[in-house]
Protein backbone atom coordinates (compact mmCIF):
# COMPACT_ATOMS: atom_id res chain seq x y z
CA UNK A 1 0.00 0.00 0.00
CA UNK A 2 1.28 3.32 -0.94
CA UNK A 3 1.60 5.68 1.93
CA UNK A 4 1.54 9.64 1.22
CA UNK A 5 4.25 12.13 2.81
CA UNK A 6 2.09 15.25 2.02
CA UNK A 7 1.20 16.18 5.57
CA UNK A 8 -0.02 19.23 7.76
CA UNK A 9 0.68 19.79 11.34
CA UNK A 10 -2.28 18.20 12.97
CA UNK A 11 -4.77 15.80 11.19
CA UNK A 12 -3.60 12.85 9.63
CA UNK A 13 -3.84 10.83 6.97
CA UNK A 14 -5.69 7.56 6.31
CA UNK A 15 -5.53 5.07 3.85
CA UNK A 16 -8.49 3.10 3.21
CA UNK A 17 -8.11 1.15 -0.18
CA UNK A 18 -10.52 -2.61 0.20
CA UNK A 19 -14.07 -0.95 -0.12
CA UNK A 20 -17.26 -2.63 -1.32
CA UNK A 21 -18.46 -0.03 -3.14
CA UNK A 22 -21.86 -1.67 -4.39
CA UNK A 23 -22.41 -2.13 -0.95
CA UNK A 24 -22.57 1.46 0.45
CA UNK A 25 -25.44 2.48 -2.11
CA UNK A 26 -24.04 5.53 -2.73
CA UNK A 27 -24.24 7.49 -6.64
CA UNK A 28 -21.47 8.46 -8.65
CA UNK A 29 -22.43 12.02 -7.87
CA UNK A 30 -21.49 11.72 -4.43
CA UNK A 31 -17.82 10.57 -5.03
CA UNK A 32 -14.85 13.27 -6.14
CA UNK A 33 -12.23 13.07 -8.10
CA UNK A 34 -8.93 13.60 -7.65
CA UNK A 35 -8.42 17.59 -7.41
CA UNK A 36 -11.65 17.77 -6.87
CA UNK A 37 -13.80 18.34 -3.40
CA UNK A 38 -17.28 18.38 -2.89
CA UNK A 39 -19.53 19.80 0.34
CA UNK A 40 -22.41 18.32 1.01
CA UNK A 41 -25.54 19.32 2.71
CA UNK A 42 -26.84 15.52 3.51
CA UNK A 43 -24.39 12.58 4.14
CA UNK A 44 -25.28 10.21 1.58
CA UNK A 45 -24.11 7.34 3.46
CA UNK A 46 -24.45 8.02 7.41
CA UNK A 47 -22.90 5.83 9.80
CA UNK A 48 -19.79 5.40 7.49
CA UNK A 49 -16.36 6.75 8.20
CA UNK A 50 -16.29 9.77 10.47
CA UNK A 51 -13.19 12.01 12.06
CA UNK A 52 -13.02 13.89 15.35
CA UNK A 53 -9.89 15.90 16.26
CA UNK A 54 -9.92 18.13 19.78
CA UNK A 55 -7.51 20.85 19.84
CA UNK A 56 -6.31 22.68 23.22
CA UNK A 57 -4.50 25.98 22.89
CA UNK A 58 -2.78 26.59 26.05
CA UNK A 59 -1.04 30.16 27.36
CA UNK A 60 2.10 28.66 26.41
CA UNK A 61 1.25 27.37 23.20
CA UNK A 62 1.23 31.57 22.14
CA UNK A 63 5.51 30.84 22.62
CA UNK A 64 6.32 27.36 21.61
CA UNK A 65 3.63 26.57 18.92
CA UNK A 66 2.79 23.17 20.71
CA UNK A 67 -0.88 22.20 21.01
CA UNK A 68 -2.67 18.79 22.69
CA UNK A 69 -5.01 16.99 19.89
CA UNK A 70 -7.36 14.37 20.98
CA UNK A 71 -8.23 12.38 17.67
CA UNK A 72 -10.65 9.64 16.63
CA UNK A 73 -11.39 7.50 13.52
CA UNK A 74 -14.58 5.84 13.91
CA UNK A 75 -16.62 3.44 11.84
CA UNK A 76 -13.38 2.24 9.96
CA UNK A 77 -13.76 0.47 7.06
CA UNK A 78 -12.43 -2.76 6.46
CA UNK A 79 -8.59 -3.77 5.48
CA UNK A 80 -5.41 -5.54 6.43
CA UNK A 81 -3.45 -2.54 6.91
CA UNK A 82 -3.83 1.04 7.48
CA UNK A 83 -1.13 3.86 8.15
CA UNK A 84 -1.97 6.97 9.44
CA UNK A 85 1.03 9.38 8.97
CA UNK A 86 1.76 12.74 10.89
CA UNK A 87 4.54 15.13 10.19
CA UNK A 88 7.58 14.20 11.12
CA UNK A 89 8.52 18.14 11.65
CA UNK A 90 5.39 18.79 13.66
CA UNK A 91 4.92 15.88 16.22
CA UNK A 92 5.93 15.73 19.48
CA UNK A 93 4.06 12.38 21.01
CA UNK A 94 1.77 10.23 20.29
CA UNK A 95 0.00 7.78 22.48
CA UNK A 96 -3.14 5.34 21.31
CA UNK A 97 -5.97 6.01 23.60
CA UNK A 98 -8.55 3.31 23.01
CA UNK A 99 -9.24 1.06 19.87
CA UNK A 100 -11.71 -1.83 19.05
CA UNK A 101 -11.93 -4.15 16.26
CA UNK A 102 -8.69 -4.49 15.14
CA UNK A 103 -5.60 -6.76 15.87
CA UNK A 104 -3.02 -4.27 17.00
CA UNK A 105 -1.91 -0.65 16.44
CA UNK A 106 1.28 0.35 16.63
CA UNK A 107 3.38 3.47 16.85
CA UNK A 108 6.74 4.01 14.73
CA UNK A 109 8.20 6.94 14.59
CA UNK A 110 5.81 9.50 13.46
CA UNK A 111 3.27 6.41 12.03
CA UNK A 112 0.65 4.66 13.65
CA UNK A 113 0.21 1.15 11.86
CA UNK A 114 -3.30 -0.88 12.21
CA UNK A 115 -3.22 -4.17 10.95
CA UNK A 116 -6.82 -6.49 10.39
CA UNK A 117 -9.24 -4.05 10.75
CA UNK A 118 -12.61 -4.65 10.94
CA UNK A 119 -16.00 -3.04 9.38
CA UNK A 120 -16.48 -0.46 12.41
CA UNK A 121 -13.27 -0.14 13.76
CA UNK A 122 -11.95 2.46 16.02
CA UNK A 123 -9.36 4.40 17.29
CA UNK A 124 -8.31 7.02 19.28
CA UNK A 125 -5.23 8.73 19.42
CA UNK A 126 -3.85 11.06 21.89
CA UNK A 127 -0.56 14.12 20.37
CA UNK A 128 1.39 16.98 20.99
CA UNK A 129 2.26 19.12 18.23
CA UNK A 130 3.86 22.04 17.36
CA UNK A 131 0.92 23.14 15.18
CA UNK A 132 0.20 26.62 16.16
CA UNK A 133 1.86 29.20 13.44
CA UNK A 134 2.51 32.81 14.51
CA UNK A 135 1.79 34.99 11.26
CA UNK A 136 2.56 37.96 13.40
CA UNK A 137 0.66 41.37 14.91
CA UNK A 138 -0.90 38.74 17.42
CA UNK A 139 -2.13 36.60 14.60
CA UNK A 140 -2.14 32.49 14.74
CA UNK A 141 -3.11 29.66 12.33
CA UNK A 142 -4.11 26.36 12.64
CA UNK A 143 -4.12 23.93 10.07
CA UNK A 144 -5.88 21.00 10.29
CA UNK A 145 -5.71 18.01 6.88
CA UNK A 146 -5.30 16.61 4.72
CA UNK A 147 -8.12 14.78 5.58
CA UNK A 148 -9.62 12.03 3.28
CA UNK A 149 -11.50 8.42 2.47
CA UNK A 150 -9.34 7.51 -0.82
CA UNK A 151 -11.51 4.97 -2.96
CA UNK A 152 -8.94 3.71 -5.70
CA UNK A 153 -8.64 7.08 -7.66
CA UNK A 154 -11.31 9.17 -5.75
CA UNK A 155 -12.58 9.94 -2.64
CA UNK A 156 -16.01 9.12 -1.07
CA UNK A 157 -18.07 11.17 1.51
CA UNK A 158 -16.49 11.52 5.41
CA UNK A 159 -17.53 13.27 8.20
CA UNK A 160 -15.36 15.33 9.92
CA UNK A 161 -15.85 17.61 13.38
CA UNK A 162 -12.50 19.71 14.55
CA UNK A 163 -13.06 21.42 17.82
CA UNK A 164 -10.53 24.13 18.94
CA UNK A 165 -10.87 24.94 22.68
CA UNK A 166 -8.30 28.09 24.51
CA UNK A 167 -9.15 30.06 27.94
CA UNK A 168 -12.15 32.21 27.61
CA UNK A 169 -11.27 35.49 25.81
CA UNK A 170 -7.77 34.87 24.63
CA UNK A 171 -8.59 34.77 20.88
CA UNK A 172 -10.94 36.46 18.21
CA UNK A 173 -11.43 34.03 15.42
CA UNK A 174 -11.11 35.61 12.17
CA UNK A 175 -11.99 33.35 9.81
CA UNK A 176 -11.86 29.78 9.21
CA UNK A 177 -11.28 28.01 5.85
CA UNK A 178 -13.78 27.00 4.29
CA UNK A 179 -16.25 29.31 5.64
CA UNK A 180 -19.60 28.11 6.41
CA UNK A 181 -21.74 27.12 3.73
CA UNK A 182 -23.85 23.84 3.17
CA UNK A 183 -21.76 21.14 4.41
CA UNK A 184 -19.85 23.03 6.89
CA UNK A 185 -20.98 24.54 9.74
CA UNK A 186 -19.24 26.68 11.99
CA UNK A 187 -20.24 27.10 15.87
CA UNK A 188 -17.55 29.88 18.02
CA UNK A 189 -17.43 31.50 20.66
CA UNK A 190 -15.06 33.10 23.23
CA UNK A 191 -13.41 29.99 23.92
CA UNK A 192 -13.13 27.95 20.88
CA UNK A 193 -14.62 27.23 17.74
CA UNK A 194 -15.94 24.00 15.94
CA UNK A 195 -16.38 22.71 12.04
CA UNK A 196 -18.42 20.48 11.42
CA UNK A 197 -17.88 18.78 7.75
CA UNK A 198 -19.35 16.34 5.30
CA UNK A 199 -17.23 16.29 2.11
CA UNK A 200 -15.96 13.78 -0.25
CA UNK A 201 -12.34 14.89 -1.63
CA UNK A 202 -9.07 15.68 0.11
CA UNK A 203 -9.60 18.59 2.60
CA UNK A 204 -7.63 20.81 4.22
CA UNK A 205 -9.25 23.70 6.56
CA UNK A 206 -7.41 26.77 8.66
CA UNK A 207 -8.45 28.42 11.35
CA UNK A 208 -7.15 32.02 12.05
CA UNK A 209 -7.09 33.47 15.63
CA UNK A 210 -6.18 37.07 16.84
CA UNK A 211 -4.96 37.45 20.06
CA UNK A 212 -7.79 39.36 21.85
CA UNK A 213 -6.40 43.06 23.42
Amino acid sequence: MPISKNLAPIAVLICLFSISFSSLALEISDLALEGEIKYLKVRPDPGAYSYESRVKITPQSLETGSVEIATCHYQLDPIAKVVIVFNPERIQAIAIQSLDKMTSAVIKDNEVVLTDVERGASICIGLKSRALDQLGDGRFKLNAGPLMRRYFDGYLPMAAKLRVDWPANMFILEKTTPAEKDGVGVVKGNDGVQLDMIFAGKMTAQIFLKKAD
